[in-house]
């Protein structure tokens, strides 16, 4: 068992930790991460008391991460997004009692909401990228329901292959979501996953090969196995979280020096970016839907830089002039992309005074929640240094406008800022091919 359970559980661990590591804040990542976690956890306890209730548990659990995952994937509107996200919670937590209270093959229940999530996945697969995914997913949805099946139903010696089968399909689910995230942002993956998958299958060696032995040579000595799997989760998360583990690192090493701090996370910033951005080519080649979509995405990053510098419309023309004669490095690209976006947010401002009228709505919701990272419905949202503008416009929002309509306008109104990128775009490329054929 030992032999199985350890490479699993290494690479289990590491994929969680990429993925977190990729981006904390996106929700779908969080929720293939704790499915990842959840099947690496249900490893542990099944080496240490094969088919027992709680590793049956554990095993069912990584099912209902990865329903939340694909919700979390689902091309809603911020008015849809909501009953979905809170139907979910409560349907998730009450399959995890049920599958807490049900015997062996009740537990199979676990699979209820991954199909109800796969199932509105299907309805808006027009809408959703790659093309691909949603027959991908099932597919590898249907592996883990067999699976999980032949794990709770007692069948000699299945339950081996059964496990391993779990995390093959899990892995694989695990890939799927990295590429999905990865087309969303306009992200490369490749470079990156490959880079830490190395890393990972070495230490997986170094690290899980003295694990396995050690276990083989105490057998029944729980204590022992259990310090071998955590010292495994420990190496796994810094192949996984290296750039983070590397930042806390000289926080804590270099804690007086400032300025040299700053400098190292700007050197390690671009060279994160370099591995995670798309090869340069020309932005109107991609078609105006996605342009638009990258623009609503760079508005929404807007107050986070490492986000930007990952960001294919850092190679926007206007961008190209801004930088001409200076240093062409993916942190400085950010900073004239996030200048771009200032402007073409300060051109929707009317002119007057400041104001809460309709002609003022897109200008104040990209203003005031995107450029300024304001949250008006914070429970106690920060005004200390805020100007008297910002001090209306949060009081505005929070007495006036829903947050779903709040949501809705920053939409629209990314949608106007990438049109008028775009037809700069489009114009400036109309204007190049005249002159070549002229």
């Amino acid at each position: 068992m030992p032999a199985l359970a350890v490479p699993v559980f290494a690479l289990s661990a590491w994929l969680a930790c990429y993925l977190l590591g990729r981006d904390p804040g996106r929700t779908v990542l969080r929720w293939a991460s704790s499915a990842l976690w959840a099947y690496a956890i249900g490893v542990l306890i099944w080496t240490l008391a094969p088919g027992s209730v709680f590793a049956q548990v554990w095993l069912c659990l990584p099912a209902l991460g990865w329903a939340g995952a694909v919700v979390a994937l689902l091309p809603l509107t911020p008015r849809e997004r909501r009953p979905v996200d809170r139907g979910a919670l409560v349907l998730g937590l009450l399959f995890l009692a049920m599958v807490i209270a049900l015997p062996p093959i009740g537990r199979l229940v676990a699979l209820a909401p991954l199909a109800g999530a796969l199932t509105l996945l299907w309805r808006l697969r027009a809408q959703v990228l790659p093309l691909r995914l949603p027959l991908a997913m099932t597919t590898m949805a249907g592996l883990y329901a067999a699976g999980l099946v032949l794990l709770l139903v007692p069948v000699k010696g299945a339950d081996v292959a059964a496990l391993a089968a779990l995390g093959v399909d899990l892995l694989a689910a695990g890939y799927l979501i990295a590429v999905a995230h990865a087309v969303e942002t306009g992200e490369r993956l490749r470079p990156d996953l490959r880079r830490s998958a190395t890393g990972a299958i070495v230490v997986t060696v170094l690290a899980g090969v003295p694990a396995t032995v050690t276990m083989m040579l105490t057998p029944g000595d729980d204590v022992v196995a259990v310090l071998q799997f955590l010292i495994i989760a420990v190496a796994m998360a810094g192949v996984g979280l290296s750039g983070r583990v590397r930042r806390l690192l000289d926080r804590v090493a270099l804690g007086d020096e400032g300025p040299l701090r700053t400098d190292r996370a700007a050197l390690f910033s671009n060279a994160d970016a370099l591995l995670r951005r798309r090869e340069r080519r020309r932005l109107d080649s991609i078609g105006e839907p996605e342009f638009l979509r990258l623009t609503r995405r760079a508005l929404s990053d807007f107050g986070d830089l490492d986000r930007l510098t990952r960001s294919p419309l850092t190679d926007l023309p206007v961008v190209e002039r801004r930088l001409a004669g200076r240093e062409d490095q993916p942190r400085a690209r950010a900073r004239e992309l996030r200048a771009v976006l200032r402007e073409c947010v300060s051109g929707l401002r009317p002119t007057g005074p400041f104001g809460t009228t309709d002609e003022w709505r897109y200008y104040n919701v990209l203003q005031f929640c995107c450029v300024l990272g304001i949250d008006p419905y914070a429970r106690r949202p920060r005004t200390d240094g805020m100007s008297r503008e910002a001090r209306l416009a949060v009081d505005w929002f929070k007495r006036y406008v829903p947050r779903d309509v709040t949501r809705q306008w920053q939409q629209e109104a990314a949608m106007i800022v990438a049109g008028g990128l775009w037809d700069e775009l489009s114009g400036r490329h109309l204007h190049e091919t005249t002159t070549r054929s002229g």
